[in-house]
């Protein structure tokens, strides 16, 4: 029977004791079953001699798995580069919550080896493409699994900014910032904002104002598919940041507008056999469990 995978890729958070450990069982046990293996740069060199170490990007074109041992953050991480291949990815989780690393760091020998059977679950989560334009030109740009966020610089203080959704005007707020989100960032900064949780099939996006100088203003989910424009006031008096995943940020002046929409890039992620979504939020934020 052929292999559902060939060339494995691994990824971690560097300098960890418990990712460094899970790293080395993984590379041992898929190199004693006849994979070939490649290591993400940062962390080959705790593996040892014997791991093959090439960039995140190399990683992406050659593999057809990735295994991102870590917590979420480094799955956003790893997420925002190899969505622009043809390759699929799990991880191993070695964070807090993990709502995105489904494999247990210490046992991960028998769901891993069904997925490497073939016996996985596969689903897509899309992407965020957020553009800085000043002066009508475009200035930076990147992408987010989670959220794009507008936001003072280092100092939380209130400021000013029109909504438009494609073209057009929702509404002016004066807030701390604005979250938008996609579903697979709606249990991430978006929740802790008071925003509402949308399971990953959904086609769609949540606006999360943070601290909003209204009480009538509340989050607002749209298409897709819908452009979001935010126009930042010229009044404001300091320069602002566009946070994509909490990881990179865009800087921002008064009077820039930012362009937040769905990116043509998406995460061919994949589970073991049996994973419901419900199970994970009920495991991760402690609800309640059935009572017959």
């Amino acid at each position: 029977m052929s292999k559902a995978f060939h060339t494995i890729g691994l990824i971690g958070k560097p300098n960890h004791q418990g990712t460094h450990k899970t790293l080395k069982r993984l590379h041992h046990w898929l190199t004693m079953q006849g994979y070939d293996l490649l290591v993400e740069e940062r962390v080959a060199a705790e593996i040892g001699p014997q791991a093959l170490s090439v960039d995140l990007m190399e990683l992406g074109e050659r593999c057809d798995l990735a295994i991102v041992v870590g917590g979420d953050g480094n799955m956003l991480g790893a997420a925002r580069v190899l969505a622009r291949f043809d390759i699929a990815v799990i991880g191993v989780n070695r964070g807090n919550l993990g709502f995105l690393t489904d494999l247990p760091p210490d046992t991960f020998e028998e769901s891993l080896g069904k997925v490497l059977d073939g016996d996985y679950e596969t689903e897509f989560r899309f992407l965020l493409e957020a553009e800085v334009y000043r002066h009508g030109a475009l200035k930076s740009s990147n992408t987010a699994v989670n959220e794009a966020v507008l936001h003072p610089g280092k100092i939380a203080h209130m400021i000013e900014f029109e909504v438009y959704i494609d073209d057009k005007f929702m509404y002016s707020q004066r807030a701390d910032g604005m979250i938008v989100s996609t579903p697979t960032g709606s249990t991430a900064y978006s929740l802790s904002a008071g925003g509402a949780i949308l399971t990953p099939n959904l086609e769609a996006l949540i606006l999360v104002p943070m601290f909003p100088h209204t009480l009538s203003c509340r989050p607002i989910v749209v298409d897709a598919n819908s452009v979001i424009k935010l126009v930042v006031s010229p009044e404001n008096g300091d320069n602002l940041e566009v946070s994509c995943d909490g990881h990179v940020t865009l800087p921002v002046l008064p009077g820039d507008e930012i362009i937040i929409k769905r990116s043509h890039e998406r995460l061919r992620l994949i589970h073991p056999k049996g994973y419901n979504y419900f199970h994970v939020l009920r495991n991760k934020l402690g609800w309640g469990s059935k009572l017959f």
